[in-house]
């Protein structure tokens, strides 16, 4: 138990840190180029996402209400699996790394493991 405490001790920032890391290129390629990053509500997605990463980031390591963890994780992780299954059918077209892949199915990975390491680290705690 306690090495698994310290584990999700260890993850959830790394992880935190590996999102905003991936997603700052992103946020700063639709900023110097635009319509890269779909939009929602007019706004780019990139930009809700890297909002979402930092703002529960901060939270964590404040040790805020978890509320605020589980509320921009929980958007993140909505608007990743919308745009995933969005990819998947057709409708849109996520932006892609440079192997390929859609940056979409990397944060909705991204924020579950989130969510799940969370919750895991909560329930040994308690």
């Amino acid at each position: 138990m306690m090495v698994l405490s310290k584990l999700t001790g260890i993850l959830i920032p790394l992880v935190f840190i590996v999102g905003i890391w991936g997603t700052s290129g992103l946020v700063y390629d639709e900023f110097s180029d635009g319509s890269i990053c779909p939009k929602i509500l007019s706004i780019p997605a990139c930009y809700i996402i890297a909002l979402c990463l930092v703002v529960p980031f901060i939270g964590h390591l404040l040790n805020w209400n978890k509320i605020v963890y589980y509320a921009g994780t929980g958007l993140a992780a909505s608007i990743a699996l919308f745009g995933t299954m969005s990819n998947l059918s057709g409708l849109t077209q996520c932006p892609q790394t440079a192997s390929g892949t859609p940056m979409c199915y990397i944060s909705l990975a991204l924020f579950t493991s989130l969510i799940a390491l969370k919750f895991v680290q909560q329930k040994l705690q308690s």
